[in-house]
């Protein structure tokens, strides 16, 4: 799962690195990106949270912490 979400953050925020630890149902996951330049906080989230709704909504993932930071 790792790979898969790293993909697809990385195709969504082309550039971007990415850093992704799940441990069972609970990921950590650190994206540092350019694209973030001219978001908020909450707006970053939504663009990462986009990447692993799926995940979420089909229970493969319960609790996601995320971290972005500009790069």
């Amino acid at each position: 799962m790792n790979d898969e979400i790293t993909a697809r953050i990385q195709q969504a925020l082309p550039g971007s690195r990415v850093e992704v630890q799940v441990e069972g149902n609970r990921a950590l996951i650190k994206v540092v990106s350019g694209a973030f330049a001219d978001m908020t906080r909450v707006q970053r989230h939504q663009a990462v949270y986009g990447c692993v709704n799926e995940f979420i909504a089909s229970g493969a993932l319960h609790a996601v912490s995320i971290s972005t930071e500009t790069g």
